[in-house]
């Protein structure tokens, strides 16, 4: 199995292999996608690994500046990716990678026409997501704050918990929040999402429960001179790390019986879902999770709609 590491380490000797010019719209490209489009630094890593993939694979043709891309090499690209196993969603993703450094190309000078624009990429299989049942979720926040419930990382732990469910934040936005992003009188928290957006999430009396024993037990304990304003702390007392969010989250799941392996994003379809299972309206999740479309959100519609079909099939008599 290929680690972060190992794949960070590969695609850094690629650009290290690059041609000057090539070597150097990458380093504009990685600006343009840090201080004007504002992603996230796992978001610019993928962008960046689809760039230096397309140009290594353009250079091994023989170019040496952007304006060599053709319409001919991209569709190389991808053929040489499809015959190493590349998965459909794999190609797709790649694909819309290439079509953002084509068009930052073409819009900088680098190159004379658009060619990502003649790209067309396989549809990838839209799979609906793994989500717990309302029991299986209540039984992981229930358990989630360990047999000690003095202990300042347990009580972290079913904070941020009892969070990821109520909110239905990603995992990096909720290692993110500061305190002041918590507004405790109206049970909300301001969350900065993809793209700088910020967006307003409420969560539920449990979870303000869970706050509170945090921030009068827990945190004071973990707190240090490098804390900052951090909200959730890490053993050491630094921000707490999204890998070890997800590690809890797959550790806590492993205990409550029947309920898949999920991650932190698990959590935030299974809050979605129940949403809509609940009565909301899909406008109001779309606001909740801080989809930039209403298109990402329906998804979940038919999460329920399989959902129903399967109790369904299971009891009737006649299904």
């Amino acid at each position: 199995m290929v680690t972060d590491a190992a794949a960070r380490g590969s695609a850094a000797a690629l650009r290290a292999g690059l041609p000057p010019s090539l070597g150097e719209a990458v380093e504009a490209y990685e600006r343009h996608l840090q201080a004007e489009r504002g992603l996230s630094p796992h978001t610019v890593r993928g962008y960046l690994g689809d760039a230096v993939g397309l140009l290594d694979h353009a250079a091994r043709m023989g170019a040496q500046d952007c304006d060599a891309l053709s319409i001919a090499v991209l569709r190389s690209w991808l053929a040489r990716l499809r015959s190493s196993g590349a998965a459909r969603a794999s190609l797709a993703r790649r694909a819309a990678g290439a079509r953002s450094f084509t068009a930052w190309a073409h819009h900088t000078g680098r190159l004379a026409g658009d060619v990502g624009q003649l790209l067309v990429s396989p549809k990838p299989g839209r799979r609906l997501p793994s989500v717990l049942r309302k029991s299986e979720a209540r039984a992981l926040v229930e358990l989630s704050g360990g047999d000690d419930e003095l202990d300042p990382v347990a009580i972290r732990d079913r904070l941020a918990v009892e969070l990821l469910y109520a909110t239905g934040v990603r995992v990096g936005e909720l290692c993110g929040l500061d305190i002041d992003d918590v507004d405790r009188g109206r049970r909300v928290v301001r969350v900065l999402g993809k793209g700088g957006r910020q967006r307003s999430v409420p969560y539920g009396v449990p979870a303000e429960h869970a706050l509170d024993a945090y921030l009068r037990q827990a945190r004071p304990a973990l707190v240090t001179a490098a804390s900052g304003p951090a909200l959730l702390l890490g053993a050491r007392g630094g921000r707490v790390d999204p890998r070890a969010v997800r590690r809890l989250v797959h550790e806590r799941l492993s205990d409550v019986p029947g309920a898949p392996d999920l991650g932190p994003h698990g959590l935030r379809h299974s809050a979605a879902t129940h949403l809509l299972e609940g009565g909301a309206d899909l406008r109001s999740v779309q606001e909740l999770l801080g989809h930039a479309t209403l298109a990402s959100t329906q998804i979940y519609t038919h999460v329920s709609v399989e959902r129903l079909r399967a109790a369904y099939e299971q009891a009737h008599p006649r299904a």
